[in-house]
């Protein structure tokens, strides 16, 4: 199996993708009453956005892939929907679209107009939509596995140990 070109997102690229993201949001007519970041990768972009937009964060974890763990704090995020509460979840990538459907699927129960979802990078032939991105890539055109600065501190190991998890992303 061929390892993936690393690619590493420097600070200052990522913060102009959260100013990228958070103009987004205000030149739209939707504004959110919280933002939830999407675990792993979407914590710290979600912490940074809460800051730019000041509004209070939340956070659900799929990645640990823990049977059961989140489906309380789901239901929790629905029930607010329901009564009222605007969500903009935020990950750091849409990559294959699977963690964001299989959050769309688990918001099942929420209104549609209540949820929405940001990226730093959307993938545009990735399974998922997003209303909000700084930058798009094409998957069929763009294999390298992008590294963000939180991601920077692990050793080449781990970071090949997370591409590896689903290698098809970057083929």
């Amino acid at each position: 199996m061929t390892q993936p070109i690393l690619t590493d997102i420097p600070m200052e690229s990522f913060l102009s993708h959260i100013d990228a993201v958070a103009g987004a949001i205000a030149k739209s007519d939707w504004r959110p009453d919280y933002i939830v970041g999407v675990g792993r990768g979407g914590l710290v972009p979600a912490t940074y956005l809460s800051h730019a937009i000041s509004q209070p964060m939340l956070s659900v974890d799929l990645s640990a892939q823990v049977v059961g763990f989140c489906d309380e704090l789901l239901d929790k995020l629905v029930a607010m929907a329901v009564e009222g509460s605007r969500l903009l979840f935020v990950d750091d990538i849409n990559d294959s679209g699977r963690t964001i459907n299989q959050l769309r699927a688990a918001l099942a129960g929420a209104p549609a107009d209540h949820l929405r979802f940001a990226v730093l990078i959307d993938n545009v032939s990735s399974a998922a939509k997003v209303e909000y991105r700084a930058t798009t890539i094409d998957r069929v055109v763009t294999k390298d596995w992008f590294v963000f600065p939180w991601e920077a501190v692990a050793s080449r190991a781990s970071i090949l140990s997370d591409w590896g998890e689903v290698p098809e992303r970057t083929s």
